[in-house]
């Protein structure tokens, strides 16, 4: 880290008086005597000014974070002309961690607002006895309300998943350590013996505590009149290779021979059919459905290549259509371009304002001349909620519901 040592005028006054001999016996020095003036009256040239070094902000974001975990507290440099004209200043500190060394060396007095925001930030420990998908996802959807203060806007969230927990000893070492760094705890125990536990160690140390997975299942216990097993999944005694599971890998395997309009002649035994022009998010939604245990292919629209025949002989329920903003679509496009190596002088057609535009008048007169295709505006959509609508409309036309639901039977 960069150090610099105060400088003021006092440490100039006995070489002023010694040069300058006067008469009066208390020589002051007026305020309009400047640090510039005083090294004047060096021989040697001060020293050149090190230029201090402007670093990026994902650096030091890394190095306050690094930081943060590691339990030091961040060191607020100061700025003002108050400490430039006094003696009194304390000297800079001295920080022991490189990274931490590097980030208060490249940080500016325009950075402070940052460092007291991820000095703040608050943690979540999320506890699982599985794999911690569902506290996990659980706390992403909660999160989700909080977006307009979340990040850069004041209120930093750190997540931190605890997945595989099966002994109580962990457990408390997890809790102890939440009720250190003040963090909160979020667990989906499936033992109640663990969940107990969990819940009285929390309240001991002070540490609030939710539990996501412990009021379901005595709802639905109390609903379907029966005692849960209290084993998570892969517990001994649990096959986790049922027969849900190899219908899942029978569906991914399936979506991935189909992607892109490979062998249209298997379009008939897909259970659902996307279709649209590239750069739609066909092929990652379809994956998306294939990990459900949903059988996908999806077939491109590009204009001069006619459409497979298979499309228009399979069942028509299950095909649906994607479109997107042109604006959007040509900036995915370009985006895409550049990650393939072209520049500005090979640009092709592909990422053409123009060419993108005939291309989705294309691809709506193929959808016009199909009215039973559902169309479905992915512009500003996550892969899981388009997938949510495709599901929707696709349980809805195979069951012919009166009311919108993705039904499933275990």
């Amino acid at each position: 880290m960069l150090s610099s040592t105060t400088l003021s005028l006092s440490n100039f006054q006995p070489k002023l008086a010694r040069r300058f001999p006067s008469p009066v016996t208390n020589t002051t020095i007026p305020p309009s005597l400047s640090l510039s003036n005083a090294r004047t009256t060096q021989p040697d040239p001060p020293p050149p000014e090190r230029k201090q070094l402007k670093g990026s902000p994902q650096l030091k974001r890394w190095s306050r974070a690094r930081t943060i975990r590691s339990g030091r507290k961040l060191d607020r440099p100061v700025h003002g002309p108050e400490t430039a004209l006094t003696g009194n200043s304390p000297p800079p500190v001295q920080s022991e961690h490189p990274l931490v060394a590097v980030s208060d060396s490249l940080a500016g007095s325009d950075d402070l607002d940052n460092v007291d925001s991820s000095a703040t930030a608050k943690a979540i420990y999320m506890v699982s006895d599985g794999t911690g998908w569902t506290a996990e996802h659980s706390v992403n959807a909660a999160l989700g309300q909080f977006d307009y203060c979340l990040v850069d806007h004041g209120c930093p969230v750190n997540t931190h998943l605890f997945s595989g927990i099966d002994d109580v000893e962990r457990l408390m070492e997890i809790v102890k350590q939440a009720a250190k760094e003040g963090a909160m705890l979020v667990y989906t125990l499936a033992d109640p013996s663990m969940a107990e536990a969990a819940r009285n160690a929390c309240r001991l140390w002070g540490v609030p505590s939710t539990d996501i997975l412990g009021p379901i299942t005595e709802a639905i216990a109390a609903h379907l009149e029966v005692s849960p097993s209290g084993l998570p999944r892969g517990a001994p005694g649990r096959n986790p290779l049922t027969e849900e599971y190899f219908r899942r890998i029978e569906a991914i395997e399936f979506t991935i021979k189909q992607d892109d309009g490979a062998l249209p002649q298997n379009l008939n035994k897909a259970d659902i059919v996307l279709t649209g022009v590239s750069r739609t998010g066909k092929t990652p939604l379809s994956i998306y459905l294939a990990q459900k245990g949903y059988k996908v292919a999806n077939v491109p629209i590009v204009m001069g290549v006619e459409l497979p025949h298979t499309l228009f002989q399979v069942d028509q329920r299950k095909v649906f259509g994607l479109t997107i903003n042109p604006i959007v679509l040509l900036t995915i496009r370009r985006a895409r371009a550049k990650s393939l190596g072209f520049n500005d002088e090979v640009r092709s057609n592909y990422s053409e304002m123009d060419y993108v535009r005939e291309e989705l008048e294309c691809a709506g007169k193929i959808f016009a001349q199909n009215p039973s295709w559902p169309v479905i505006e992915v512009t500003g959509k996550a892969i899981e909620e388009t997938a949510a609508v495709v599901l929707r409309l696709y349980h809805d036309r195979k069951r012919k519901c009166l009311m919108p639901r993705i039904s499933k039977r275990y």
